[in-house]
């Protein structure tokens, strides 16, 4: 019965007929407002002066269930907000209140924040399904009309995934601290395109930044109420609306302006825009949370409901779920997606919780979902950069690997790997060679490349990866929830003191663990993801879950580099190889087969070999055993070869590179060791079965000098074929 009220509830949702009309479109003559609100009965256009009076104009509504209006002499930095009306019935899944003032889910600029003293739910006080009658303009913020402007120039050539290296980042707090970004930047979207700014993120050797949330967000309000701000930005509001507290122009379309000019900025210096969205729930909370837009709008239309449609299902954690499964909606996320491509010049996107997106109408996950297959056949869509978060907290939400062509994903897989690894909580190296080798486990089906697994050693919840060697414990307290939040399983190991130590045994030790983690992660095939000061050892002193720490805990240390530049050295160098040799960033699997020169004659070595430290080749004994914890990686195409050995064992051990054919001589070009402790070979050719002394814990990165062609074979010459034809002589006694 209930699940029959569900689908009927959604069987006179007419879609949209052209929903590019929705929002507000200025012209030199005025401003035509549109809103789907197929359920409505009537909706009230409000335009908001700057003293907050406002003027009401009603709308007429079309057989697709579309409101509009057009309104002469309205222009470009117009507030704006609608007035919705219908029954209220929570019982089945409606709660139109005109009393509120509510967003466009259009809106390409967002005034500002919530004020949650006020009247800002559809409901009492006392009841949850009581409307409250109280108007809640003044308390909410506001939609802007906005200009259209040219929108960035376009990087001269998107990097495949295969090049892609990411750079995750919190905008506001990677600038501030910066010390060469003027203080009015600071936090800001110029900020980020300050140029000292831009050359640091070039220089490390990245070409993408990864954003948090800038799509306009808000404060919950048990988090407002401790005294506290949203700080990752996890809650939006507004789709297509740049962040207002991000911008230093203004908040009256400058944020859109000063957002598309930081685009351009990075553009020009050959960076990547990819933002993480926010699609699967809105700061709206549950029904007993604030009025502000999709709820007023049609809360039954825009959210996902239980069976009995008095509460919303919630796969989120958030209190609401999105429900994809409406065509009105799903045209809402993907025109907001194609807006954010075309007109504010991002390249790609992150989708948080992207399993809520491919949920249908029962709340069942559908990996052949419309949501999918309008993004594979959209000429604008499919080519840009698509990342999920493959997961959600509903059932069935778990969906690594399953994303298929077209999609990468976030492995977390080798998050906990790697992290279990080089605290040695793990025994073998299978795992090891699986997770070098692109997770080919989770990926290598359907003709995937390698490049699907987006490999992360730390994000931007849970512990940073200084905090990794620092703590054994989560330190929260400053969240004021008495350390109840966040993960208590970090798989981190603080090497015998929980905290800062000036102990230099310990320190060398941490610095030592944390080169390992990262030449974990960019030696790895798959599309690398570093979060922002990882290279230069920053920290939140043991929080990790830092989501409401708007203040130094969170920022951007940049003071840290003193300390850790064998960290910044490290990441730069590998980051350098990475771009000068697609050996190590290929985009298919690799095989065991024989690598062949352009002529296809065969040239003696494999594309991919395992060996142990004595340069013998992996055998079904050393796969199997358990207490093994060091393993050679050899990787070769027609033009070069690598060969990699990591070792994960707290003893130093003898270490013979590998005999003719997989090289000729063997380079030294990275290592995890300290600076010094290899400079008796570093500079010099080794040759094949070399013997060398290998110190505990350490990563070495060698290049292999290989031959591009085979050896032709010499042809006889003129003599020799004729002495070959000539009748054998008589040999002469004695002779």
């Amino acid at each position: 019965m209930e699940d029959r009220k569900r689908r009927m509830i959604r069987l006179d949702l007419p879609r949209p007929t052209d929903s590019s009309i929705l929002g507000a479109q200025a012209t030199p003559d005025g401003t035509r407002f549109a809103l789907w609100s197929p359920r409505a009965t009537r909706v009230e256009l409000a335009l908001v002066a700057s003293d907050l009076t406002q003027v009401n104009h009603d709308m007429t509504r079309s057989d697709d269930g579309v409101w509009t209006v057009f309104v002469p002499g309205v222009g470009a930095e117009q507030r704006y907000g609608y007035r919705v009306h219908g029954p209220w019935s929570p019982e089945s899944g409606q709660r139109f209140n005109p009393a509120k003032l509510l967003l466009d889910p259009y809106a390409r600029a967002i005034t500002g924040g919530v004020d949650y003293s006020g009247p800002i739910s559809d409901h009492t006080a006392e009841s949850n399904f009581t409307p409250d009658p109280t108007d809640s303009a003044g308390y909410v913020p506001l939609s802007v009309v906005v200009a259209d402007t040219p929108a960035p120039a376009p990087l001269a050539e998107r990097p495949r995934l295969e090049d892609l290296v990411l750079y995750e980042t919190h905008l506001g707090g990677y600038t501030r601290l910066h010390p060469a970004v003027p203080e009015h930047l600071r936090g800001r979207y110029a900020g980020l395109a300050y140029p000292a700014v831009i050359e640091s993120i070039k220089s490390l050797g990245v070409n993408a930044v990864e954003l948090l949330p800038i799509q306009h967000f808000i404060s919950e309000p048990f988090t407002v109420g401790r005294g506290l701000t949203n700080y990752w930005g996890y809650n939006t509001l507004g789709f297509f609306a740049p962040h207002a507290p991000y911008s230093s122009a203004g908040t009256l379309g400058g944020q859109v302006r000063e957002f598309k000019a930081m685009v351009g900025a990075l553009h020009q210096a050959g960076i990547a825009v990819i933002l993480d969205v926010v699609y699967n729930h809105t700061g709206e909370g549950g029904h007993e949370g604030p009025t502000l837009s999709f709820r007023g709008i049609d809360h039954a239309g825009y959210y996902r409901l239980t069976g009995d449609l008095r509460n919303d299902y919630d796969v989120t954690g958030c209190g609401n779920a999105v429900d994809t499964s409406i065509g009105g909606i799903l045209d809402l996320i993907l025109d907001s997606l194609r807006y954010w491509v075309v007109e504010m010049g991002v390249d790609g996107f992150r989708f948080d919780l992207c399993t809520t997106l491919i949920r249908d109408t029962q709340h069942h996950v559908d990996q052949g979902h419309e949501f999918k297959q309008r993004i594979a056949q959209d000429p604008v869509l499919s080519q840009a950069i698509m990342i999920a978060e493959p997961w959600d907290l509903g059932p069935y939400g778990y969906q690594v690997g399953r994303w298929g062509r077209g999609w990468a994903e976030w492995n977390d897989r080798f998050r906990g790997f790697t992290r279990d690894f080089w605290r040695g909580a793990l025994g073998g190296v299978q795992e090891l060679a699986t997770r070098l080798a692109g997770s080919s486990d989770i990926y290598d089906h359907d003709g995937r490349p390698a490049t699907s697994s987006v490999n992360f050693v730390n994000a931007h919840d849970g512990f940073t990866m200084r905090d990794v060697v620092t703590y054994d414990l989560k330190h929260n307290e400053a969240n004021g929830e008495r350390n109840r939040d966040g993960a208590d399983d970090n798989r981190s190991w603080n090497h015998g003191f929980e905290g800062d130590t000036d102990d230099p045994a310990i320190v060398a030790a941490r610095h030592r663990t944390t080169r390992n983690m990262m030449a974990t992660l960019l030696l790895a095939t798959g599309t690398p993801m570093i979060l922002a000061g990882h290279e230069m050892g920053r920290t939140q002193q043991g929080n990790n879950n830092a989501y409401c720490q708007d203040s130094p805990l969170s920022w951007v240390d940049w003071k840290t580099v003193d300390e850790w530049g064998d960290q910044l050295e490290l990441t730069r160098t590998l980051l350098r190889l990475r771009r000068e040799h697609p050996i190590l960033r290929p985009r298919n699997f690799r095989s065991s087969f024989e690598v062949v020169d352009a002529a296809g004659r065969g040239l003696g070595r494999r594309e991919s070999a395992w060996f142990t430290e004595t340069g013998a080749e992996m055998g079904q004994g050393e796969w199997s055993d358990q207490g093994r914890r060091s393993l050679g990686m050899y990787v070769s195409d027609a033009e070069e070869a690598f060969y990699v050995f990591v070792h994960g064992g707290d003893w130093p051990m003898p270490l013979t590179l590998p005999d003719e054919p997989w090289a000729s001589g063997y380079e030294l070009v990275a290592h995890t060791g300290e600076p010094d402790e290899f400079d008796d070979i570093s500079g010099s050719v080794l040759e094949p079965c070399s013997r060398i002394d290998l110190p505990e814990c350490t990563v070495m990165v060698f290049r292999a000098i290989v031959p591009d062609t085979a050896p032709v074979p010499a042809q006889p010459t003129a003599a020799a074929s004729d002495a070959e034809d000539a009748p054998e002589a008589d040999v002469a006694p004695g002779a």
